[in-house]
């Protein structure tokens, strides 16, 4: 039996080593497009060692679903290349509001009243990284476009959690494994025409690659998937807001990287507003089980 002092710590890990991407993505020194493809081609190799059940079982209904989360890895990268990695991270956070928003159209979910508030403040924290311009630094060089591109895979990403959704309600087994690992073959394929040719590949820059597909995306999603079926949804989803928590850390700490006072109140707003979101459906959730 798995232990669940183990299982928490496992995800803590996976949000710790999600977290990690935008420092490393920055620390390579070719293109965004090269960092997106190889990362995602070793990835793809890890999970198909680590995890047997994603290979298993595949069927048409993987396939937008995949892509959404190939598209997502890579404007994520892109994004992390131009602006700093709180905006990337925290405007990617924005999904669920999309998702909320794709409910009654993909899934027949109705939006309450307690989701109409967060999506207002998720507005509201979106609209502070776009009141005013950000000025340019070495490692993030064009804060303008890289905004632009985190808040596109924040809607692709909304699209593939919307898609795990609808694929549960198929009764799709390991829907999420074998959308990590074909997600990450597309990204790899759809990436590499941009990539190529390859003028200069130093060790760091190799380094910095199999870091990013083995640790940052294989051993993050091995923790995640042996620990995410023995904790409780509520608090698996809180663990993991530690991913964008950290992730300015770890900029701050190897480029002395700082996101705007604006941006750092926008990403507080709305990770806040997703925990508190989160809590309110769990006691939703609880109140109608005991009625």
């Amino acid at each position: 039996m798995e232990s669940p002092v183990r299982s928490r710590l496992q995800i803590v890990a996976a949000a710790l080593l999600f977290s990690t991407g935008g420092a490393a993505v920055k620390a390579a020194t070719l293109t965004g497009w090269q960092i997106a493809s190889f990362r995602s081609g070793i990835a793809a190799v890890v999970l198909l060692a680590a995890l047997p059940a994603a290979r298993r079982g595949w069927n048409w209904r993987m396939l937008p679903v995949a892509v959404a989360y190939a598209a997502t890895l890579i404007l994520f990268v892109l994004a992390n290349r131009l602006t700093t990695a709180a905006n990337a991270i925290f405007l990617q956070a924005t999904a669920p509001i999309y998702v909320l928003l794709l409910g009654p159209w993909l899934l027949h979910e109705r939006v309450r009243r307690s989701d109409i508030i967060y999506i207002a403040a998720v507005a509201l924290g979106l609209a502070l990284f776009f009141a005013g311009s950000e000025t340019a630094v070495a490692s993030a060089p064009d804060p303008a476009r890289g905004n632009l591109l985190a808040l596109a895979s924040g809607v692709t990403y909304a699209f593939m959690l919307a898609g795990l959704r609808w694929q549960g309600k198929h009764g799709e087994p390991d829907a999420g494994l074998k959308t990590a690992l074909a997600g990450n073959v597309l990204a790899f394929v759809l990436a590499l025409p941009a990539a190529l040719p390859v003028h200069a590949f130093s060790i760091a820059d190799a380094g910095v690659i199999l870091y990013l597909g083995l640790f940052q995306v294989g051993l993050a999603y091995w923790c995640l998937t042996r620990a995410i079926r023995h904790v409780p949804a509520f608090e698996a989803t809180t663990m993991l807001q530690l991913e964008p928590a950290a992730s300015p850390f770890w900029t701050w700490m190897a480029y002395h990287e700082s996101p705007s006072f604006r941006a750092f109140a926008g990403g507080l707003i709305i990770i806040s507003a997703t925990l508190v979101n989160t809590w309110s459906n769990r006691r939703n959730s609880a109140a109608g089980g005991k009625s």
